[in-house]
């Protein structure tokens, strides 16, 4: 087994924003704890976990934050049921922090970490045995694995059935009591513990999405539907940068399984990269519906600009749209510093005495920073550069792939999304078999025949 990095602390790698924060959550969790009457761990608990998200995960403060919103919110739930003692403490909906968690953040280490505080927070409030505590996050763990890359509401019916199921076999393996008051007092309240959560996390998701800011599965879902106001403009008013996003979309989506990325946020992402060709679709080869183009009548530097202008015009329209910001982030970035060859070329041909700036001729970026918008970058040039071609061979598509592939990556613009050499490979691999699946050969048909169009004239 390959040895681990050795992380070194080094309080330069924490931020001024994170170390306020840090002090002011531990300095609020103490003032809590001690008018509560709870254990001062509490709060111990919670400093080092922010030492774990700032300095191993790179967490920003932000996010930070939204996490101990949820831990805050579960202690208030558990307080509440302790102080007031209506119903059994094993009703407190531990398992549904580790399950938002994995739904709004798709990060099932970060669930396991939440499970484990969220579990022994409770524990220290509720004065919980260790064999509570152990129940309680085994639970966690099945909510948080169980729920990843949900996409539909019966997810939730079968997760919190699992999770009840997994927290009552838990409390039996510890003790096998199966006598009416332990049935009525721990085994029946954990079962419907798993329940309640699944109906917690059904009923908050989408509070919990907009406050943070993130983005799940289901409105990935919703904002690739046809009848999204803007895939419907795209379909009306510039129906080849619409055929051309689809395309793309497929490409990206094959390629973030193959590396494991988030592959339904790939593919929404691909469908919105584009949309700022709706304010001047005619410039755009893939909606010139004639031979004649737009661009013929302009200056190289007059085309750059309006070529430019729709990253621009396209991040006016998502925020007009109120698109998500993972969203918004494909459209600069999917073009990240990328020269705009073309028309570069053509201001060199045409220069005379006045210089061109190569600065000039590229996209203001910034360059991909996430695995996400790298693909839909690489997906965006490699379809352009194989429609653009006379004879699509399978051995002609793969060389053109890693061609345009190995260019990007010669240029620089996969600095910044931490992909690996593998899983570049990885990535042409999968975009080669879509596209020669796209454009096989296909078999002719005969010529009509007495009438039949592909049959034998009848005996």
């Amino acid at each position: 087994m390959a040895n681990q990095p050795t992380v070194i602390v080094n309080s330069d790698n924490i931020s001024v924003d994170q170390k306020v924060m840090l002090a002011v959550t531990l300095l609020a969790t103490i003032v809590f704890c001690y008018f509560a009457e709870l254990s001062l761990l509490i709060p111990l608990l919670f400093f080092f976990f922010g030492l774990q998200l700032f300095y191993v995960r790179k967490t920003s403060w932000q996010s930070f934050l939204h996490l101990t919103l949820l831990l805050v919110l579960l202690m208030g739930i558990a307080h509440l049921l302790k102080s007031y003692a209506v119903f059994s403490l094993f009703y407190t909906p531990i398992a549904c922090v580790a399950m938002i968690t994995t739904l709004l953040y798709n990060d099932v280490q970060l669930s396991w970490a939440l499970s484990f505080m969220a579990s022994g927070l409770i524990g220290l409030m509720a004065n919980f045995g260790l064999a509570e505590t152990i129940i309680f996050f085994m639970g966690s763990l099945c909510g948080a694995y169980s729920i990843k890359d949900a996409r539909t509401r019966g997810v939730f019916i079968r997760t919190g059935v699992l999770v009840g199921f997994v927290q009552l076999v838990c409390s039996l393996l510890i003790n096998m009591d199966l006598s009416g008051n332990h049935l009525k007092t721990t085994l029946v309240p954990l079962f419907f513990n798993g329940i309640i959560c699944s109906v917690i996390v059904m009923a908050t998701l989408k509070i919990f999405e907009m406050v943070f800011g993130e983005i799940t599965n289901f409105s990935l879902l919703e904002l690739s539907d046809s009848s999204q106001p803007l895939l419907k403009r795209l379909v009306v008013e510039a129906p080849g940068t619409y055929h051309h996003s689809l395309i793309v979309s497929n490409l990206s989506e094959a390629a973030a399984d193959a590396i494991g990325a988030h592959a339904l946020l790939t593919r929404v992402g691909a469908y919105y990269h584009d949309i700022g060709k709706l304010v001047k679709p005619e410039y755009f080869t893939e909606n010139q519906m004639t031979g004649n183009s737009k661009h013929d009548e302009l200056e190289p530097s007059m085309s750059r600009l309006v070529i430019l202008n729709h990253i621009k015009e396209g991040l006016e329209l998502a925020k007009q749209y109120k698109l998500n910001q993972r969203i918004i982030d494909f459209i600069p970035e999917h073009h990240g510093t990328s020269l705009i060859h073309y028309f570069y070329q053509k201001a060199l041909t045409e220069a005379e005495a006045q210089d061109v700036g190569e600065q000039d001729y590229r996209y203001p970026g910034p360059k991909p920073r996430s695995k996400e918008t790298a693909i839909v970058m690489l997906a965006d040039s490699v379809e352009g550069a194989t429609r653009a071609m006379d004879e699509h061979t399978p051995q002609k598509i793969e060389d053109v792939i890693r061609k345009v592939i190995n260019n990007k990556f010669i240029d620089g613009q996969l600095d910044a999304c931490n992909l690996t050499l593998r899983e570049i490979d990885a990535i042409a691999s999968a975009f080669v078999r879509v596209l020669s699946a796209m454009y096989h050969s296909r078999v002719k048909y005969p010529e009509r025949t007495n009438g039949h169009h592909g049959q034998k004239p009848s005996k």
